[in-house]
């Protein structure tokens, strides 16, 4: 699971896989200077396939992804799979610098015990150093360490293998969102990526260094499935009217059943508010452990949000902080539009191990 560097490399030959309650997304890119989509596509998850960001049906989901490769048969069965959830560990230690490779993976490990409230024999590690920091101790090696339970990416390697896929590497979509959005010279300073979806996972990126993630569970699945419990509709179409009435027309313009317009807004307008207030706890506690006082003052938000008129100017309202909506931008030949490029940024990002040169 390596962590977001800012690097040139100008091809790729994996496909980057996303899998999220309630949607798959793939996509193949090329990569010179700027991550570009080649090829990709998305599909819609029955409830209970993934649960919280987990793979609750190893069957379904494998005949969710066969359709999607049939459907796009461009696509390369090798493939670079995101995982986000709440479960998964991700912190940033300090250790004396250690040159050697096999004496910092011992140091790291040994670290791990204490960072981990898991146990190490039922997690999957991995790390990487960040360079060197000068501490009151001296200089430190930063180190940002990961850790997954083993059981969780053994079902999502399960469900791929099943589909006929060749998984290459499993990664961070946050990681992933980072490496497809950073802009060149990674910002004048710390920015907060969220991605909202099957959930809202969040990174902060301070010069291409990813120093801090997070998992919240509301997204827009969670409020499609609102929508469809409160007024008795299909989850596909609750999907759907989200996606159409938005936070940005006068309901009076929009076409539709007005009850269901009508609940649509509200849903939306309450799920705005409460990922917002998620989002600002996560930046509350992690601007508690920033030792250098810098401030996140610019929220970068992509996934299929974006889709949803008004979303960004919402939480921008919500939050005080400047939103960006941000996707990655599509090949000339291809119709992002029709792919809807908030869904396929964050696979973009983990199609490649690293993101375009700063």
């Amino acid at each position: 699971m390596p962590v977001s560097s800012m690097r040139r490399s100008r091809s790729t030959t994996f496909v980057g896989l996303t899998i999220e309650p309630g949607r798959i997304a793939a996509a193949r890119v090329s990569v010179n200077g700027s991550i570009v989509i080649q090829d990709g596509g998305h599909a819609e998850l029955e409830p209970g396939v993934v649960r919280d960001g987990e793979v609750a049906d190893v069957e379904a989901l494998a005949e969710a992804l066969r359709a999607l490769w049939n459907e796009h048969k461009d696509l390369d069965k090798k493939v670079r799979i995101g995982v986000a959830n709440a479960r998964i560990v991700v912190r940033t230690i300090h250790l004396p610098p250690i040159a050697d490779a096999k004496q910092l993976a011992i140091a790291v490990r040994f670290q791990a015990a204490d960072e981990i409230p898991m146990p190490l024999q039922d997690a999957v590690l991995d790390f990487q150093s960040v360079g060197l920091v000068e501490t009151p101790d001296g200089p430190r090696q930063r180190v940002v360490l990961v850790a997954a339970r083993r059981e969780m990416i053994m079902h999502t390697l399960a469900a791929a293998r099943a589909a006929g896929l060749k998984p290459a590497a499993i990664d961070l979509s946050a990681f992933g969102m980072v490496r497809a959005l950073q802009q060149p010279g990674g910002g004048d300073g710390p920015e907060l990526f969220v991605s909202v979806g099957g959930l809202t996972n969040l990174a902060v990126s301070d010069r291409g260094i990813c120093t801090f993630t997070r998992v919240a569970g509301s997204g827009l699945e969670s409020l499609a499935v609102e929508l469809a419990e409160r007024r008795e509709i299909t989850l596909q179409a609750a999907r759907g009217s989200l996606r159409h009435v938005g936070l940005a027309a006068d309901l009076a313009d929009v076409d539709g059943d007005e009850a269901v317009v009508a609940e649509a807004r509200n849903v939306l307008s309450v799920g705005v508010r409460r990922i917002s207030a998620e989002i600002r706890a996560s930046l509350d506690f992690h601007q508690a452990q920033v030792e250098d006082g810098s401030v996140v003052r610019r929220v970068v938000l992509t996934g299929p949000a974006v889709a949803v008129a008004g979303f960004a100017p919402a939480l921008e309202a919500e939050l005080g902080l400047e939103v960006q909506e941000r996707v990655v931008a599509g090949d000339e030949d291809l119709s992002l539009d029709a792919l809807d490029a908030g869904c396929l940024s964050v696979a973009a990002g983990l199609a490649v191990e690293q993101g375009p040169e700063a």
